[in-house]
């Protein structure tokens, strides 16, 4: 989907497509969007990570091309990074500006690449073990979750420790162009996707379960939608954008969501 990063309260929007691919990037103080500056290269189906004042994107697409590139954001602009070792789109990413992650895409097959930032470039790490595009994921750069994605959408999950990925519980509902949220790979939350089109919460608990980690239920979103992007913490998540081209926000304590108000320029992808 779109790139998103940051908190509940201090949330970062950008690129997607709405019906054309767009560098456009919104900030979310809890409650509104306001404009911030755009991204350098235009594109749609890219991954974000970090914070509204120290965010990252990566990947993606432009039209005729799969994207390797790589952006920081400082709270006011966007500035070129490193690229990526593997073009790709439609892939998981999750934790800082400093320490991202990115895992699985299209490029243009189903890729299980996954590669470390560290600021400044990326290195190749231990593949998926399980390629697919369209995944989502959460956590930090040494735990990470990479869940759902394929066509059809698969149910699969996958931790990762810093080094390795390791096949965990799977999720109750397959999808894909799902989104995700969560601080760490123990604790966090997966919503919407498709196909069909999905309005389902999941939450991700990997300390008070069975070592292979569970999946529970939550309380579905307001506006069913895939290609969404999300950020926060399972107990204070935020989503945002999604197709069918919406620009529409929901917050989530932990229990149920609430509608708040919608992004500037609707979205998906």
């Amino acid at each position: 989907g779109m790139g998103g990063a940051g908190t509940q309260t201090a949330g970062l929007g950008f690129g997607g497509y709405d019906p054309s691919v767009s560098a456009d990037s919104e900030e979310f103080d809890g409650t509104n969007w306001a404009e911030g500056d755009n991204l350098n290269l235009a594109r749609y189906f890219l991954q974000g990570a970090g914070t509204q004042t120290a965010g990252l994107g990566f990947g993606g697409y432009t039209p005729g091309a799969y994207s390797n590139d790589t952006e920081e954001y400082n709270g006011s602009s966007w500035t070129e990074s490193g690229n990526m070792n593997t073009a790709r789109n439609e892939l998981g990413g999750c934790g800082t500006q400093t320490a991202g992650l990115a895992f699985g895409g299209a490029a243009p097959a189903a890729s299980a690449a996954s590669e470390s930032y560290n600021g400044t470039s990326w290195t190749e790490g231990n593949d998926l073990n399980s390629g697919r595009k369209t995944l989502t994921g959460f956590g930090i750069q040494v735990n990470a979750i990479a869940a759902g994605g394929g066509r059809p959408g698969g149910a699969l999950t996958e931790l990762y420790d810093g080094n390795s990925w390791t096949e965990v519980g799977d999720l109750s509902t397959g999808r894909y162009s799902l989104g995700g949220a969560g601080a760490t790979g123990s604790l966090g939350l997966v919503v919407g996707g498709t196909a069909p089109i999905k309005d389902d919460t999941e939450e991700w608990d990997f300390t008070q379960t069975l070592a292979a980690g569970a999946w529970a239920t939550g309380n579905d979103i307001n506006q069913v939608r895939s290609s969404l992007a999300g950020a926060g913490i399972q107990t204070a998540a935020v989503i945002y954008g999604g197709y069918v081209y919406t620009g529409k926000t929901e917050t989530y304590n932990g229990t149920s969501w609430t509608e708040v108000a919608d992004m500037s320029q609707s979205r998906a992808y």
